[in-house]
């Protein structure tokens, strides 16, 4: 009996041994036994606090660790004597939700055996690795202050919250966590963060790290963004759609750009002004040109019904129609390219589209406007319009273009660009003069058809509807040696006229360009084509500005953006319509005065040959302009994500119309005969250098050099004009007839 006993006895020790978890680490094993009700070391099922050691024997029996749902071994402010370094005995607590064990003296971790875990808070410890492959679960993870290297975050497609500042982590591969929400890396060698294929970050905290380009574009719910105190820095790219409630850009010093929602652009620049420490960060919306965040797009082409049958594919393309863009709040407008097709991006609501021609009752156009309303609609949204001819209209238009500036010596390159704004297909003639003793004619394309001296013709035909064609012109300058010579400062006075059938509007129909010589070439200028002066017979009419670009970098320019803001109390801004650019582009007018012309990939070479460009429009003064008033125009020039060029502020002041009082010396000149039909005949007793041909508003026509005497008026149209006529003791003035 006494042997059973005995052996009995040792059975059940060894029973009892066997359920009992072996924790060799003191200050763990005590941990675990000092839970209970009363603190918040472990939580059951139900969520609620538990003495562990259930049945008071100062052990942890396995039965006891599976009633464990949640885990709080962390020792915050403890003694380090009471810090844990070894957490052997874990692995048995199979229902584990939730494990905590902040600052400890932990320097591995391996959770992979608890594949149902949802959070872990392991921070302030000294891990240098932390396995939680398998734990797909997973909805919290915190591990900062610690000396991880590598952390691997691959199937974690739950994982709402990460935080893993102040660690050794270069790298981190963020994209298989698609409902990640809270994300801090701060204090991290981290040099990228690539947020490609998620989208829900609404706090983001990346202070303290190596990273040169922080891209949140594609977080549309971001809503803290903490990102200073990168010295490394350079762009951030954060148009999203979504105004930030917080934002933390201090000691930024090598930020150069940051892409912005058009909403926030005057709180982002303020707050770069003040903390950043950057001298010279661009702030704009120009990484991309449609909204932050979700949107829509309206797209379609514009026909010219010709033959009135309907409009389809053998029809003529009106390319650059202007287009009013509403949401019933907010107004803007958009011109489409050369190509006739339009692309509108929007953000949710109904929109209200309407296409605007510069000459409404020379067309219809079906539909006259359209209602959407995304997103019940589908994007994208399309819808052309059919544009017909509403009655016969005559109507040409001629623009002369200073390609680039006017420098003794050297070769200017001068573009004629005529349209057919009209309804009916025109043929006609382009004439272009220019004072030939200082200009020599180098070379056109196309050749010209007729040519005689300071004068050059060219002949077209079938000019459809809607259609622009252009003329390159080669000048060379005389040098400041020459005789006559050049020199900076002096005026260049040249013209042009576009002839077809009688005109409706025959003001477009002449072109004067008024160039001052420099001795050098500014390659981002801006420059009022009729020059710094006009009359008061100009006011309220269109003037012309060309604005060049070049790009000085040292790689292709993707995007060029010409911003002007226009003053709205010396100009019409709904009379703005670009003429000529050297490549495609678009333009957009928005908050009442802004204008943006956009060159969307265009590409631009950094190479000498082929680095140029240009964009020029017109636009008309307002007409409560009086004599002495001045108007002035500048624009920012961007080159991709640069600091943006200004140009020249260009000023141009209104005077009387030129005057006819004559010079002591006029009896020494006769003109006849006055009127004049074709050739106008002089009498002097002094050379006469050149004529200048004026119409009674003052624009300038023509430059003529006189040969025996004598100027061919040929091509004037009937009417008054004025002559400044040029001798060695000055400049004479005089009115004649044209029959």
């Amino acid at each position: 009996m006494k042997i059973k006993t005995i052996l009995f006895l040792l059975v059940f020790t060894t029973l009892c041994n066997a359920q009992i978890i072996n924790i060799p680490n003191i200050n763990f094993k005590a941990k675990l036994l000092e839970a209970s009700s009363t603190n918040q070391i472990a939580r059951d099922i139900n969520g609620t606090y538990f003495k562990i050691d259930s049945n008071n024997n100062n052990e942890i029996e396995y039965t006891e660790a599976d009633d464990v749902y949640e885990l709080n071994i962390s020792n915050l402010n403890s003694i380090q004597s009471v810090k844990i370094s070894d957490i052997t005995g874990l692995i048995h607590f199979s229902n584990l939700r939730k494990f905590h064990c902040i600052d400890n003296l932990l320097t591995n971790l391996d959770l992979t055996s608890f594949a149902n875990l949802l959070a872990i808070n392991c921070g302030f410890n000294q891990l240098t690795s932390l396995n939680i492959s398998g734990l797909n679960q997973l909805e919290f993870l915190s591990c900062e202050s610690n000396q991880i290297v590598n952390l691997d975050l691959s199937n974690k497609p739950n994982l709402v919250t990460l935080y893993c500042e102040n660690n050794n982590i270069s790298n981190l591969n963020l994209n298989e966590l698609i409902n990640l929400i809270y994300l801090t890396v701060s204090g991290n060698p981290i040099s990228i963060l690539d947020f490609s294929g998620i989208y829900n970050i609404e706090h983001l905290q990346c202070m303290y790290t190596n990273i040169t380009n922080l891209d949140v574009s594609n977080q549309t719910n971001l809503d803290l963004i903490m990102c200073g105190e990168n010295p490394s820095l350079e762009k951030i790219f954060m148009k999203n759609g979504k105004i930030e409630s917080g934002l933390n850009l201090i000691n930024l010093p090598n930020l150069k750009y940051v892409c912005v929602d058009d909403l926030q652009l005057t709180t982002i620049q303020n707050n770069i002004n003040f903390s950043s420490g950057s001298l010279n960060c661009s702030v704009n919306t120009y990484c991309s040109f449609s909204p932050g965040g979700t949107y829509y797009t309206i797209q379609g082409q514009n026909k010219f019904d010709a033959n009135n049958n309907g409009c389809d594919n053998n029809d003529i393309i009106c390319p650059k129609l202007k287009y009013s863009i509403t949401n019933g709040t907010d107004i803007g407008y958009l011109i489409s390219n050369i190509t006739g097709f339009y692309y509108i991006p929007v953000q949710a609501g109904t929109q209200t589209i309407t296409p605007i021609i510069e000459n409404p009752t020379y067309f219809n156009v079906s539909p006259i406007t359209f209602n959407v309303s995304f997103p019940t609609a589908i994007s994208p949204y399309n819808q052309d319009f059919c544009i017909t001819a509403n009655g016969f209209h005559n109507d040409l238009e001629l623009m002369l273009i200073p390609i680039n500036t006017a420098v003794p010596g050297f070769n200017a390159k001068y573009k004629l660009v005529f349209k057919n704004k009209g309804t009916t297909t025109q043929s006609g003639t382009i004439n272009f003069t220019f004072d030939d003793s200082v200009l020599d004619f180098v070379s056109s394309n196309p050749n010209v058809s007729n040519q005689s001296t300071g004068s050059l013709n060219w002949n077209f035909i079938n000019l459809l509807p809607f259609e622009s064609r252009e003329i390159d012109i080669i000048l060379n300058l005389n040098s400041p040696t020459e005789t006559p010579s050049l020199n900076s400062g002096d005026l260049l006075n040249s013209s042009a006229t576009v002839n077809g059938q009688t005109d409706e509007t025959p003001n477009d129909n002449i072109a004067i360009l008024n160039q001052i010589v420099v001795n050098s070439y500014d390659p981002n200028d801006k420059t009022c084509l009729e020059g710094t002066t006009i009359t008061t017979s100009m006011v309220g009419e269109y003037v012309h500005y060309l604005i060049r670009f070049e790009n000085n970098g040292t790689a292709n320019a993707q995007n060029i953006i010409v911003k002007d803001m226009i003053d709205i109390n010396k100009f019409d801004i709904n009379t703005l319509i670009p003429i000529k650019g050297s490549h495609n582009f678009e333009t957009r007018i928005s908050s009442i005065n802004k204008v943006e012309f956009i060159f969307q990939n265009i590409n631009l070479p950094f190479d000498d040959a082929n680095n140029d460009g240009y964009v020029s429009f017109k636009i008309k003064t307002k007409p409560n302009l009086v004599v002495g008033n001045t108007f002035s125009n500048s624009a920012n020039i961007y080159f991709d994500y640069n600091f943006p060029i200004v140009t020249n502020n260009y000023t141009t002041t209104i005077q009387n119309t030129l005057g006819l009082q004559e010079n002591d010396f006029i009896n020494n000149i006769s003109v006849y005969p006055n009127p004049v039909k074709n050739i106008l005949n002089f009498k002097a007793e002094d050379n006469i250098s050149k004529v200048e041909v004026y119409d009674i508003s003052g624009r300038i026509l023509s430059s003529n050099s006189v040969s025996e005497n004598k100027i061919d008026l040929s091509e004037l149209k009937t009417g008054n004009y004025i002559l400044k006529i040029y001798i060695e003791k000055g400049i004479m003035k005089t009115k004649i007839i044209k029959e």
